[in-house]
């Protein structure tokens, strides 16, 4: 009797060893790209057109129609270490009836944690004052010499987008006292309701000293009124919905901001418009931002962004949300998004949920399988 083949995976990227090694315990042949960098498209095509079952990709790896075509009749699903799937052509993966997987959930506090910690370092100008004490330029103290930061306790807050991460970043601006407007496309009033109910909480027992603004409001008057504007939306291009968010903040959306008030981005880069974000900060129509994505990545040398006119306005981050210990490399799907990539994978492959993408939790494109045929 012949033997059953080994199910083969390729991994563009190394996901953590303990991932890893939870997939080659199961009998799994896993093949990881050694380099930090992508590997380039020419080899995943290569690997997929060899017959792998599996392939785990990351967000750096264009996976459209050639490679997914590659594919056809042998790769089986397409393990997204990442929430977004921009980088995955979702029509293709339709078209050769291929489920796709992401991370969804997992790095939901880490990153609303990160956003707000970099809005507090903006704000607070900590990037500015550490230079200060490295550069031996800290003589002495004094009251608002050589600068003051603006508080975050207390302020107002415009959180545009209430999906998962949207509203995690609002609980946690609830414990600061903060106003919060929220602006989405789809608005969820119950779960304003709930918030309302835990600050009425907090000012009856005396842990808020007032009673805060908490309410879903247009787009132009949350963008108006609030002290932050933090982005947690979704990248649409136009044309491809009916609420494209490809640069939603442009030189209008900036000109309604207080010119007192911060950007804050950790969605997704194109949803700002760099050009006019740094015209806005080098004419002072807003105070200052903070990001976390761009519209191209790495930041080209040449971006506008890199302006050193905008040194003690602008900071820069890697990426870098996500990056939490637990978040990043955990293999428990409830925790880290290497155990809900491995995961996802195994699903698919060892036909859980009686094989039906569409009952697995972790398939995005599950609208591929309304016949259930694979």
């Amino acid at each position: 009797m012949e033997a059953k083949k080994p199910v083969r995976v390729f991994a563009t990227s190394d996901i953590g060893q303990e991932a890893i090694d939870l997939l080659r315990r199961r009998g799994y042949e896993v093949e990881v790209y050694p380099e930090p960098t992508p590997p380039p498209k020419e080899l995943i095509i290569e690997k997929v057109k060899s017959g792998i079952d599996a392939l785990i990709t990351t967000l750096r790896d264009p996976i459209d129609e050639e490679v997914i075509a590659a594919g056809a009749g042998t790769l089986k699903v397409i393990a997204q270490y990442a929430v977004g799937v921009d980088n995955i052509d979702r029509r293709a993966a339709n078209k050769y009836k291929i489920p796709f997987t992401n991370t969804a959930e997992v790095l939901t506090e880490t990153t609303a944690e990160f956003a707000f910690f970099i809005m507090g370092a903006v704000a607070r100008k900590l990037y500015s004052a550490e230079k200060l004490v490295d550069e031996g330029k800290w003589k002495t103290w004094h009251p608002y010499l050589p600068f003051l930061g603006d508080e975050v306790t207390g302020r107002t807050v415009a959180v545009i987008g209430t999906g998962r991460i949207g509203k995690a970043m609002a609980k946690k601006c609830l414990g600061f006292d903060m106003d919060i407007l929220c602006y989405d496309a789809y608005p969820d009033e119950d779960f304003i309701e709930r918030l309302r109910r835990v600050a009425g909480v907090r000012h009856r027992e005396g842990l808020s000293g007032r009673k805060q603004r908490i309410e879903y409001v247009a787009f132009d008057q949350a963008l108006s009124e609030a002290d932050f504007v933090s982005l947690h939306v979704p990248l649409i291009m136009p044309g491809d919905g009916p609420t494209p968010t490809y640069h939603l903040i442009g030189e209008r959306e900036l000109k309604l901001m207080k010119p007192t008030a911060y950007l804050i981005n950790t969605s997704r880069g194109p949803v700002v418009d760099e050009q006019a974000l740094a015209r806005a900060l080098l004419e002072d129509w807003i105070a200052g931002a903070a990001l976390d994505v761009f519209e191209r990545e790495p930041l080209p040398m040449d971006s506008p962004l890199r302006d050193p006119r905008l040194e003690h306005k602008l900071r820069k981050y890697p990426h870098f949300a996500s990056a939490g210990r637990a978040t990043r490399l955990s293999t428990d799907p409830h925790v880290g998004m290497a155990g809900r990539c491995v995961q996802g994978l195994i699903d698919v492959i060892e036909g859980r949920y009686g094989g039906d993408p569409r009952k697995m939790p972790y398939v995005v494109n599950k609208e591929a399988f309304d016949g259930h045929e694979q």
